[in-house]
């Protein structure tokens, strides 16, 4: 893959959160760059505004000629792409150079130092996290985030070619691409198991994920997971934990424990444990990369956070609204530390939207146990993603298994008006699926009210 020799990109899927990242950085390395995805959304427009060709139809007629050259266009796709795709199957039957974004990003982060964070939680903010800090502490940096930073209002930044950061994704074995000098892993709970089979499986391809780093490279894993590497974690006796930790008008400041020394008084704006979890490896990574201490508190105190990972929709005295991407039990648990940490003394409204029917049957009983917890809970129908409906594995079956009275199964439609007749002061949206497209007109409508 010479990616010097190629004039044209075009995407399948380009509106995938990992997909549009590459894509703007193609463009902005000057190629030509256009695509195709199922539909169009916030970040198909956004692309779509800065000059991408992109179509909706799976029809090689919308494809424009220059791309249609096997000599100087590469196709990138994501896997989930089917199999029938006819613009995939046409590409890959003509002689085109095909490869998933993985692979692409894996050839990219070979021209410089890689700096990988993998988890099967808190990747996409630990991943934001660490380009801010690289980004503030003047190194040229490019980072690929899998979701839209607050700072940049992208999930690419761009500010050098000296370190790459990426998001190593477990789905599809695809971080077994990447060859990373300073990797991380931050969790590693039983998921995409319509992939691996069973957890032993997964944990299996993690430790394969540890052996890809370069022979001088150092692993950085969250304290207890079991592979050896420089450990991080809370108040405990990892290489780098956080202590001393307080609240202070709603942020975290606390100190920092390195190999190196204590360092005082870092700020965090993002509430939750988890995210402090997030913030200390990539403060770690980025100290080990060799950005000073001071520098680094600096940057970390101006972090904003990424979209829809507890994102503050309405913030009032009489309503708090917040969006998050959980979608997993053990996030939809660390939403609900992070909301009662804050919001210890108010009611709490739930609304989740389950993404997957394979995820929603392997995990039925944990999203159960974790959505309980809330005070009032509002379940919406499973977003399907790239799946076909399992026989008996519906949200009124996992609201069953709900051990709370509060609880009911809704439309979309209705949203709005249970979040009316509840007197909840505290309002989630929560999932991965198109719950997202929700928040706007949530928002629309209680800002007006209030």
């Amino acid at each position: 893959m010479n990616l010097n020799a190629i004039n044209n990109v075009y995407f399948i899927g380009i509106g995938g959160i990992g997909m549009s990242a590459l894509a703007r950085y193609f463009m902005a390395n000057g190629k030509r760059v256009s695509g195709y995805d199922k539909t169009s959304s916030d970040i198909t427009e956004s692309l779509q505004g800065l000059g991408f060709e992109i179509h909706f139809n799976d029809d090689m007629t919308e494809v424009s000629e220059e791309f249609l050259n096997q000599e100087n266009t590469l196709i990138v796709y994501t896997p989930a792409i089917p199999n029938n795709h006819t613009e995939l199957n046409y590409f890959k039957n003509n002689g085109f150079k095909v490869y998933k974004r993985s692979q692409v990003l894996g050839e990219i982060t070979k021209q410089s130092t890689c700096l990988a964070v993998a988890g099967t939680h808190g990747k996409t903010t630990t991943t934001s996290i660490l380009g801010h800090l690289l980004s503030e502490c003047k190194v040229a940096v490019t980072a690929f985030l899998g979701g839209i930073s607050e700072n940049y209002n992208s999930n690419l930044i761009l500010k050098g070619t000296e370190v790459t950061v990426v998001e190593a994704d477990e789905f599809d074995r695809s971080f077994l691409t990447l060859s990373p000098d300073l990797a991380c892993i931050t969790s590693m709970d039983a998921d995409h198991l319509d992939i691996y089979g069973d957890a032993a499986e997964l944990t299996k391809t993690f430790k394969a994920f540890s052996e890809c780093i370069k022979p001088n490279g150092k692993l950085f894993v969250k304290n207890g997971l079991p592979l050896n590497g420089i450990t991080y974690g809370i108040d405990d006796d990892s290489d780098y934990t956080a202590k001393n930790i307080r609240i202070t008008n709603g942020s975290y400041v606390f100190d920092v424990q390195t190999p190196n020394g204590l360092y005082k008084d870092f700020q965090f704006n993002l509430p939750g444990r988890h995210n402090l979890s997030n913030a200390i490896i990539a403060l770690a990574m980025a100290a080990e990369y060799g950005c000073p201490h001071n520098q680094l508190a600096k940057a970390l105190a101006s972090y904003k956070g990424v979209k829809r990972r507890f994102t503050y929709q309405i913030k009032t005295n009489d309503l708090v609204f917040i969006d998050d991407y959980a979608h997993h039990p053990e996030e939809i648990n660390a939403v609900h530390q992070a909301v009662r940490e804050m919001y210890s003394d108010k009611k709490v409204l739930a609304i989740f939207q389950p993404h997957l029917y394979s995820r929603t049957r392997d995990f039925v009983d944990g999203f159960a146990e974790s959505l309980s917890k809330f005070d009032e809970i509002l379940l919406l129908d499973i977003y399907p993603a790239r799946e076909l409906p399992i026989e008996g594995v519906t949200s009124q079956w996992l609201l069953d298994k709900i051990e709370n009275p509060n609880k009911k199964l809704i439309s979309k439609s209705a949203i709005v008006d249970e979040i009316k007749a509840s007197n909840a002061q505290v309002v989630l949206t929560i999932g991965a699926g198109d719950i997202g497209v929700e928040v706007k007109r949530i928002k629309n409508a209680f800002s007006v009210a209030s």
